[in-house]
């Protein structure tokens, strides 16, 4: 562990902040922070003062633009750091970004501060992490949807077969349209894994359902993950150009979509919607009533396997590659046929054991 900065005392307000997917941590007006623990302490802006001593293994996580509540990819990463925390005996605080010329100075804030180990969320903020880990060999880096093109001894990347999460739930939507009609309500196409979703979603649509008509609507890159107002607008045209499944994936933009179809007739019964990166049954409960799956990213269990990986001493440096995979029915479970459950079953085997590809590319 490397050098930990003297302490100063820790301001002792606090706001609770409620994670849906189980955890919890207060929230300051620039980042939150839990101690291993259980006792939860704001902490400012994430400087001097925070981490509560050189023995400790202090986790510091820098949001991609959006809040860490954001009940999908900010949140599953923050839960996956308080897991590893809580592990490790450890501690763990996020740092909000609002504006992305901010990156720089957020991930500044944990290393000033002398934390072991720095999550910086999203692929945006790729470039960021790398300045950042080459010019602090001694502080471990997690990169969440950044591929390393080199490799950094000290930083990670932490990617995911996109493509196969949404062809598998593309084929669960193909099979199951009554209208022949499907859709998806997505963040910018300028970030791969996004694009990758997108993409891999309207080829297991195909797949299953060659006579299928699959509308894919792409957010522009500013604000592309924050939007819940363009997200349910752009649900709201496509339930009325007749889709009758459509996927959400966009962080708050697609959460938006999910709770606009939520609200519409026959939710549930003949029309569906499909989260991502989580199972969002338990993070937007709004969206419980129709959603049939979630195209799962298992974020929260990546993050946390990297983070003690790093407090072993075993960091790998490079690329690590996350699972996937379908959340369950839950609500929906018995809308589902059997038969399409077990050709489902067989798809998302077949990608696993890469006997299937999804031919789906960023080109």
């Amino acid at each position: 562990m490397h050098r930990k900065f003297v302490l100063a005392a820790v301001a002792a307000s606090a706001l609770l902040l409620a994670a849906c997917g189980g955890s919890s941590s207060d929230s300051a007006s620039s980042g939150g922070s839990e101690s291993a623990g259980g006792s939860s302490q704001a902490a400012g802006g994430g400087g001097e003062g925070d981490c509560p001593g050189a023995d400790a293994f202090c986790i510091g996580l820098v949001t991609d633009t959006g809040k860490v509540d954001d009940k999908s990819f900010n949140q599953s990463a923050w839960e996956g750091a308080l897991e590893a925390a809580k592990a490790t005996g450890g501690y763990a605080k996020y740092v909000e970004t609002v504006d992305p010329k901010d990156y720089e100075n957020n991930i500044n804030q944990f290393v000033s501060a002398g934390y072991d180990a720095i999550v910086t969320v999203g692929f945006l903020m790729g470039e960021a992490s790398v300045a950042a880990a080459k010019a602090n060999p001694n502080v471990n880096f997690v990169g969440v949807d950044q591929f390393q093109a080199e490799t950094i001894p000290n930083l990670t990347g932490l990617v995911f077969p996109e493509d196969k999460a949404g062809f598998a739930a593309g084929y669960l939507a193909g099979l199951m349209t009554k209208t022949g009609k499907v859709g998806a309500v997505l963040g910018t196409d300028t970030v791969p894994p996004v694009k990758l979703f997108g993409e891999g979603y309207k080829a297991g649509v195909l797949a299953a359902n060659p006579e299928a008509e699959v509308t894919l609507v792409y957010h522009a890159p500013d604000n592309a993950f924050n939007d819940p107002e363009w997200g349910a607008a752009e649900a709201k045209k496509q339930l009325a150009q007749g889709a009758d499944i459509i996927f959400g994936a966009g962080g708050n933009t697609g959460n938006g979509a999910l709770i606009e179809i939520a609200k519409a007739p026959g939710a549930g019964e003949t029309i569906f919607c499909i989260g991502v990166d989580t199972d969002q049954y338990a993070t937007v409960p709004q969206a419980q009533k129709c959603l049939l799956t979630s195209a799962e990213k298992k974020l929260t269990q990546g993050t946390r396997d990297l983070l003690l990986l790093a407090k072993e001493g075993k960091f790998p440096g490079g690329n690590f590659l996350g699972l996937t995979g379908l959340a369950p029915f839950h609500d929906t479970e018995a809308v589902v046929p059997e038969e399409v459950k077990a050709k489902v079953a067989e798809i998302v085997a077949a990608l696993d054991a890469g006997t299937l590809k999804t031919d789906v590319s960023l080109g």
